[in-house]
């Protein structure tokens, strides 16, 4: 039996909101972080009720090792680690580095049991969207465990690997495209009058609503907005207006720059 349940190496944005989600499963003396110093580390550990440790410490201690470290040093962070890793025989690796597929993975830590997510940012307040996808070597009693363990960050689905990529596009990148069309959609009731604080209000909301409604009602978001549009009324004059200005040609450009560069980011 592991010392830890669940072991972060690297508890920043990502790494942080899971890591409070396993402690308040599983409890944070099962939790361990460890961050890029003593100082961040012990900071993280008590902003997210864990326990402060280290990497090493957490690859040969933890069942789930989550990686919530950058690409970009992948390599300088799992080499002085690998080792402790492959000597453990009941050790997964849970990434969340967009771009590095599974082989590359199991390369990178020495390990057969790797998992691969995709969540995003929404999953700080229960609501957000988390593709998984992992080795054979994984079974399904330790994939069960590992969704229970995450479960309370949101949706989860587990998808073969093939779609993890196009996933960050949408899901992973998708919310900072959100917040832009929150700011544009108050900057327009702004400029027809509604005070600032409310606009922000009313456009959050109507995205929570509209996104609840597309998803439990099984209808074709281009139904759903049909509904909306009366004939010669305001909502298709202002779906008019979008379509002028190519919105839908921009939000399907956003999508691909950012599936293209998660590719770029795995080849580093």
């Amino acid at each position: 039996m592991k010392k830890y349940i669940a072991g972060f190496i690297g508890a920043g944005n990502m790494g942080g909101i899971f890591a409070k989600a396993a402690a308040v499963k599983c409890s944070g003396t099962k939790v361990a972080v460890s961050c890029s110093s003593e100082k961040s580390t012990l900071e993280a550990a008590e902003k997210y009720g864990c326990t402060a440790s280290t990497s090493e410490e957490i690859a040969k201690s933890s069942h789930f090792v989550f990686l919530g470290i950058k690409p970009q040093i992948s390599n300088e962070v799992l080499g002085r680690i690998k080792s402790i890793l492959s000597a453990q025989n009941d050790v997964i690796a849970v990434s969340m580095m967009a771009g590095i597929d599974l082989s590359s993975l199991k390369q990178m830590c020495g390990l057969d049991k790797v998992i691969r997510i995709m969540p995003n940012t929404p999953c700080s307040v229960g609501k957000g969207m988390t593709q998984v996808c992992h080795t054979d070597a994984v079974s399904s009693e330790e994939l069960r465990q590992f969704c229970d363990l995450i479960s309370s960050t949101g949706r989860i689905d587990i998808v073969e690997e093939k779609y993890i990529d196009c996933a960050c596009a949408v899901s992973g990148c998708g919310p900072a495209f959100a917040y832009i069309f929150i700011e544009a959609l108050s900057d327009g009731a702004v400029k027809c009058g509604l005070p600032r604080n409310k606009a922000y209000e009313y456009a959050s909301q109507m995205l929570i609503g509209a996104a609840s409604l597309a998803l439990e009602s099984g209808k074709n978001p281009g139904e759903l907005k049909d509904a909306v549009c009366s004939p010669g009324g305001s909502t298709i004059a202002g779906v008019s207006a979008l379509e002028k200005g190519n919105f839908r040609a921009s939000v399907i450009d956003a999508v691909c720059s950012s599936f293209e560069k998660t590719k770029e980011l795995g080849k580093k």
